[in-house]
């Protein structure tokens, strides 16, 4: 017996079609028209005979249940309205083999009839777009294979029913015939014990009559063998008897055996059976999905049907649509040329007006003369004069006419001129737009654009040349290259390249080109102030109009989950190293509007992928490798940076890198700029380890160049970079000046001191953008200087996230967010703690250590005070934490010993966080005493002390706490204050922007004096 089964597919989409009223232009008639897509061809499926053995039967279904056999429904594509027909028959005897025709059918839609039927609108004609068109026809092919899993499905459906039945009546014969078997065995069983019981019987009996005999002496011998010869007939069918039971008691062992495989039999049977059952309820429930398929079919055909009436209509009203948009347009070419005839007419007519004024005055003189009654030859010869007065107006009139037409001929070629020459404008200040910076684009979209240009280079699809210029058109902004690219989107490569080398032309970079090597950079790759300072710096430098980069080594601990759109370029950038050549991947990524390079070095020892940044027995390897690396990165993509600035000692090497190697190979354009964030990290090793890198360690071991001041044996990269630089900074003015002295110099006082011309002290600024109270997600509510409830509800919120006492909102909260070194005074933080609580405030430390027995000690202080209502000390770094600490902190600690810029008081600050700070490095360039007269009053924003014990840090937390407590309202103003200070990067950037000039100056002026 065969079964067909046919699929179809409708999907209805109800589209507006908008007409505007003719009689109100404000009111819009929707009228909903259905759109389906074609019927799609029918497939057919025969089903053929197959036979099973009941034991294969039984093995499949051990293997897998019919469930396990339907598609899941999770693979169904999922759509509105899609559903297929259902097979007019359920089941036969006979096992389906599945044949499909015409089955390329199945999966096609005629596109170009559903996109002419796709809605217009009358006051436009618009079509609908290509995205909606495209998500139109893929609804309608997952529709289409929603249908054919189903059919599928069902299909497999009844092949499992018929699988089952079978097995089902087989294994009842089964069952009917154990039972039977197990019968008959019950029977024997029983015959089997009586004849037990009856040899037991006799058993005993002989045991009694031998127990007798034992017991009698030899005197009754004789009697004995005459009661054996009495009893010998017995003896023998005693013997038969005992060979019959114990034939009888193997056979009842066989039975029981038998009958205990039988039992098992039957309950395998009895669960198989039960599965069956299953099976019957399974097949019930696909039979009432069948007969929803079927009627959602025929709901779907009826749709169908109207669905093609629609469509008819609507190809008449497009019809008649377009003989109106026609009609249209000639009325307005008849209304345009009826408004200039018009106008022609209406000059025409103001010349008539004034002749008439003429003639009716002629006539008033006419008049006038009757009124006299002049003779009659007056009369006539008036007359004449009169008529010839009449010609000489007609010609008159006749000559303006013609002037009239002349002019209006003038005046059209007027117009037609002016309309040329306003295009021709207008195609000019196009140009003049296109020329002109864009300033609606996000700094990413330059970034990302420049990192494709540089891609390309380094994948030789673009000349040095080539690439030089469309980087200035990056670099400018320019408008042309924005829409190129815009343009190219859909484009291959090989198309887009043709695109942007139309675009080449010589152009002049007004700003600098500038690019940081450096080893870290937040958000991505952050430990401490580097990473803020080479993306703030960075962002600010861009936004002045200055050509941006960074180069990064490729971390494997970094925050990928930071970076959006990393990708590795199709080039290996090979640099020197232990006297050969290693292979570097090149990954590029925009990272906080920023051009990013990360360098993969292809190194047996995996520099960078140790889990952790720093803290390795081979850092000076690391980044003496990765600074060779990125100068080659440099120098193989051609570019000709104004700037390399390099940071602290894990870049120091490109100093000296750059002046011994890389000039004599081109990369010559750069004066290079190295900031030291800390003077107390050199880097040093033993001098022979310069060598890995390519640099000559004969000629650098010297005092006056990179060997260093404490041991003669050991290169110091941080002194090698001061001796190498153009420019030499640190992060705050008062740091500079301490790293000078033999106290703060670390060793290198002396090398300060005879480079000081090129050294100076430049304060760190902070992203005001990351941190703003006013846009801060991390916090409970957002808040600004003249709406501070919201610092009172983020104070509140802690204080509960936290399990502190809430009893007393005007309890001052100090909070202290550091790491836990040496450096940071981590005795007098302690101090703090116990001091905060005495005076009756509460404390909040956010922090962790890398010395053991620091952090040990910490975490006794912790436990301490695990459930106190007024302490808590969280011995981590949590980013969203420490937002909601400067929010919530009335007073911020920072008792350094020393702080080379710090930007936790600033941050502190931002969120109105009045800080108590030590007088050192940048706390004493940023921080300045609100009781300390000597300072300008407008720059009054904290609490500071100079001796770095306990009595500093009490007097400063007792004049900030006593001023909290006793007078809320200058506490305000002072919180206002310090709140609209500017801590951006805009002041610090304008001064790297200056000496970066100045430096690019005098190179300048001394290649051409050369």
């Amino acid at each position: 017996m065969a079964s067909k089964i046919s699929t179809s597919f409708i999907s209805p989409f109800v589209i507006h079609f908008n007409c505007k009223n003719s009689n109100n232009k404000n009111k819009h008639l929707n009228v909903p028209l259905l759109f389906s897509s074609r019927r799609l061809l029918p497939a057919s499926c025969k089903m053929r005979q197959r036979s099973f053995g009941s034991q294969q039967k039984r093995q499949h279904v051990k293997k897998g249940s019919p469930d396990q056999q339907r598609p899941n429904d999770a693979d169904l594509v999922p759509t509105s309205d899609g559903d297929s027909e259902s097979e007019s028959s359920l089941i036969d005897r006979e096992p389906i083999d599945v044949e499909h025709t015409e089955e390329q059918n199945l999966g096609s839609v005629f596109v170009p009839e559903l996109k002419e039927s796709l809605v217009f609108n009358c006051d436009g004609g618009e079509e609908l777009s290509t995205s909606q068109l495209d998500n139109l026809i893929s609804m309608i092919r997952n529709a289409e294979k929603n249908i054919l899993l189903l059919n599928e499905a069902r299909v497999q459906a009844l092949e499992d029913l018929h699988k089952i039945l079978q097995e089902k009546e087989a294994l009842q014969g089964e069952i009917n015939a154990l039972e039977m078997r197990l019968a008959e065995t019950d029977a024997r069983i029983r015959v089997a014990a009586q004849e037990k019981i009856h040899v037991e019987l006799l058993e005993d009996q002989l045991q009694k009559l031998q127990h007798e005999l034992t017991h009698r002496g030899v005197s009754e011998h004789s009697e004995l063998d005459v009661f054996a010869n009495q009893n010998e007939p017995a003896n023998e069918d005693l013997v038969l008897n005992n060979s019959e039971i114990h034939s009888f008691s193997k056979e009842l062992d066989s039975l029981k055996t038998e009958n205990l495989s039988l039992k098992n039999d039957i309950k395998a049977l009895k669960a198989e059976l039960n599965s069956v059952k299953d099976a019957d309820e399974r097949v019930v429930m696909l039979e009432m999905e069948r007969s929803s398929l079927e009627s959602s079919l025929k709901e779907l055909e009826s749709k169908l049907s109207i669905s093609q009436e629609d469509v008819a209509k609507l190809s008449t009203l497009k019809v008649e649509c377009k003989d109106l948009y026609e009609k249209v347009e000639n009325l307005q070419g008849l209304l345009a040329k009826a408004t200039k005839q018009a106008d022609q007419a209406i000059s025409v007519l103001q010349q008539n007006q004034e002749l008439r004024k003429k003639v009716d005055k002629l006539e008033e003189s006419l008049d006038e003369a009757n009124i006299y009654k002049l003779s009659s030859e007056k009369m006539q010869q008036y007359n004449e004069l009169m008529q010839q007065k009449m010609k000489l107006l007609e010609e008159r009139l006749q000559r303006s006419d013609e002037e009239i037409h002349s002019y209006v001929q003038l005046y059209q070629e007027s117009v037609k001129e002016f309309q040329d020459t306003l295009h021709s404008l207008k195609e000019e200040s196009k140009k003049r737009a296109v020329d002109e910076p864009v300033d609606d684009m996000p700094w990413e979209f330059w970034s990302r654009l420049l990192l494709i240009i540089d891609g390309w280079l380094l994948e030789k699809k673009l000349s040095t040349s080539e690439a030089k210029l469309l980087r200035e058109m990056v670099w400018k902004r320019n408008g042309r290259i924005r829409d190129a690219y815009m343009e190219c989107k859909e484009k291959n490569e090989h198309e887009a390249i043709s695109t942007f080398l139309k675009l080449t032309s010589s152009s002049i970079s007004s700003g600098l080109h500038v690019i940081h090597i450096a080893a870290e950079m937040a958000p991505v790759a952050k430990v401490g102030g580097l990473g803020d300072v080479v993306a703030g710096l960075g962002k600010a430098l861009q936004k002045k109009g200055h050509l941006v980069e960074i180069v990064l080594p490729k971390y494997d601990c970094m925050q990928y989950d930071r970076i959006d759109d990393l990708r590795a370029l199709d080039v290996v950038v090979e640099s020197y190293f232990d006297g050969r050549l290693f292979k570097n991947k090149v990954w590029v990524s925009t990272i906080e509007g920023l051009p990013v390079y990360f360098i993969e070095p292809h190194h047996p020892d995996k520099f960078f992928w140790r889990g952790q940044f720093y803290g390795e027995h081979d850092d000076f390897r690391r980044f003496s490798f990765f600074s060779r690396a990125a100068l080659e990165l440099l120098l193989q993509a051609g570019k000709q940076p104004d700037i390399i600035h390099c940071h602290d000692w894990q870049t120091a090497f490109v100093a000296p890198l750059y002046w011994d190697l890389y000039v004599p190979k081109g990369l010559n354009s750069a004066r290079v700029c190295f900031t030291c964030h800390n003077f107390e990290y050199q880097g040093t090793a033993p001098a022979k380890e310069l060598a890995s890198c390519g640099l000559d360690v004969q000629q650098l071991n010297r005092p006056d160049r990179m060997q260093d001041n404490s041991a003669h044996d050991r290169i110091n990269p941080l002194k090698g970079a001061i001796v190498f630089s153009n420019i030499v900074t640190t992060v705050s003015p008062s740091y500079a000046q301490e790293v000078q002295t033999s106290e703060g110099g670390q060793g290198l006082h002396s090398t300060l001191n005879f480079h000081s011309k090129k050294f100076v002290g430049i304060l760190n600024g902070i992203d005001t953008d990351a941190w703003n109270p006013a846009t801060d997600t991390f916090l409970k509510v957002q808040y600004n200087a003249n709406d501070l409830q919201g610092k009172a509800e983020n104070k509140e919120s802690i204080r509960k996230h936290l399990g502190l006492s809430s009893a007393d909102a005007r309890k001052p909260l100090v909070g202290c967010i550091t790491r836990l070194v040496p450096q940071k005074g981590v005795h007098l933080i302690r101090h703090a703690i116990y001091r905060t609580l005495e005076l009756g405030g509460q404390f909040i430390l956010l922090g962790s250590s890398p010395v053991p027995h620091i952090q040990r000690e910490f975490e006794g202080i912790a436990n301490h005070f695990q459930n106190h209502d007024h302490i808590r000390l969280i011995l981590k770094y949590d980013e969203s934490i420490s937002h909601s600490i400067y929010a919530a902190s009335d007073i911020f600690i920072i008792p350094s010993i020393f702080e080379p810029c710090g930007l936790t008081q600033m941050i502190a600050m931002r969120y109105g966080t009045i800080p108590v700070a030590r007088k050192t490095g940048g706390l004493n360039d940023s921080v300045f005493d609100v009781d300390d007269d000597t300072i300008p009053l407008q720059f009054r924003n904290g609490y500071t002390f100079l001796n770095p014990d306990e009595q500093g840090v009490n007097g400063g937390l007792e004049r900030a706490i006593s001023r909290y407590k006793n007078n809320p309202e200058s506490w305000h103003e002072l919180v206002q204050k310090v709140m609209s200070t500017d801590w951006s990067w805009e002041f610090s950037a304008s001064q790297y922007e200056d000496l970066y000039a100045k430096s690019v100056a005098r190179a300048r002026a001394a290649a051409s004096r050369a």
